[in-house]
């Protein structure tokens, strides 16, 4: 096995080489300070229950997302969520399709479990929507999952429900299951979207409250499958984690119970960034791409010269980062998170644009 099937390029490079002053480069809502939430110290216990699944959380999360607690699969993180449904779901030299441009980590993932990778193309000509046509062309005999980001990562496109039922009927003929990213679903504001794992039992869904509540500390994720799977999960997942944080169960209880307010105040750090984004867009010719209303990220493409070296410019000279395309298979590209404090947002902006500037200048 190569070591790249044995490590995340992405996650990697986030951890070590992403950081500046004005970051960009984090896809995630700003964290959510622990002073907000109505709690006190002496309410937590370091130790607890030691079961499958805590009740007051599964039910909270079921009823956050319309089903039953015997769907619901506590994991460490979406990122864990993906690993541990994917290894739920996929034997080695199984073939697991995953769309193009994907968030690193799950073909990575997939690759690691022993699974051989296909891709169908998502297009920037089309808004990087799903064609289901170009989905059916690429599954095989031997496919057993179809893999999905909604919101995309990492351009932020919304897939509607009759492209998912599509999907989903494409995969049950084919004795597959659709596995569905949906970290990013909760900040489509203003619609009623349902989650696909509602669609029926050939859909398993990840999420967590990382991305749109800024609960990352928590590690609150999960997995909706139907109940054979995730008694299957459950189980699988004693290999991975024995037991959970009981400290951050409970806290996750307690944020559950005031997601309402968390939700607002991530609202108000969006639609205020979005703005500044917006502006920026605006007054840029050296810039093209889709643009989408929802999520944290946008992933604009440069028009010419190198994203590295505009990346390497814009760390260095303007404390600036953003996430290169290469980590999402696609170098003419950056991604720009917006889900940061509204006025260091708006400066990285402004950097990014200077930055711009000059690179197009000794490009010319």
């Amino acid at each position: 096995m190569t070591m790249r099937a044995m490590s995340s390029v992405y996650l990697e490079w986030a951890k070590l080489c992403s950081a500046a002053k004005y970051n960009l480069a984090t896809s995630g809502i700003m964290g959510y300070p622990l002073a907000e939430l109505p709690v006190k110290v002496e309410e937590l216990e370091i130790n607890g229950p030691t079961a499958y699944g805590w009740g007051p959380l599964t039910e909270r999360l079921a009823r956050l997302c319309g089903t039953t607690p015997e769907c619901v699969v506590e994991a460490e993180g979406t990122a864990m969520a993906n690993h541990l449904a994917m290894a739920a779901l996929v034997e080695p030299g199984d073939d697991v399709l995953v769309e193009h441009p994907t968030y690193g980590p799950i073909p990575e993932v997939a690759s690691y479990l022993g699974a051989n990778i296909l891709r169908f193309e998502r297009r920037e000509a089309d808004g990087f929507q799903i064609d289901p046509d170009a989905v059916q062309s690429a599954i095989t005999p031997k496919t057993r999952l179809i893999c999905i980001t909604n919101l995309h990562n990492p351009t932020g496109a919304l897939t509607d429900e009759a492209t998912l039922r599509r999907i989903g009927e494409m995969a049950q003929k084919a004795g597959a299951r659709v596995l569905v990213d949906e970290v990013y679903l909760p900040m489509v504001y203003g619609q009623k979207v349902r989650s696909s794992f509602l669609l029926g039992e050939t859909f398993v869904v990840t999420t967590s409250l990382t991305k749109a509540y800024g609960l990352s500390g928590l590690r609150c994720g999960w997995i909706l499958a139907e109940p054979k799977l995730a008694h299957r999960m459950w189980r699988l997942n004693d290999l991975f984690a024995a037991s959970a944080v009981n400290v951050a169960r409970q806290l996750s209880v307690i944020a559950l119970d005031h997601l309402e307010k968390i939700d607002a105040r991530a609202r108000r750090l969006l639609d205020a960034n979005r703005a500044s984004q917006n502006n920026f867009f605006s007054a840029r010719k050296n810039l093209s791409g889709f643009r989408s209303q929802w999520g944290t990220v946008t992933f604009p493409r440069l028009l010419r010269g190198s994203v590295d070296a505009f990346c390497d410019l814009l760390r260095e000279r303007y404390e600036t980062s953003v996430v290169p395309g290469r980590f999402f298979e696609m170098p003419d590209h950056f991604r720009i998170g917006m889900g940061g404090d509204v006025a260091t947002t708006a400066e990285g902006l402004k950097r990014l644009g200077a930055a711009l500037d000059e690179f197009g200048a000794s490009r010319a």
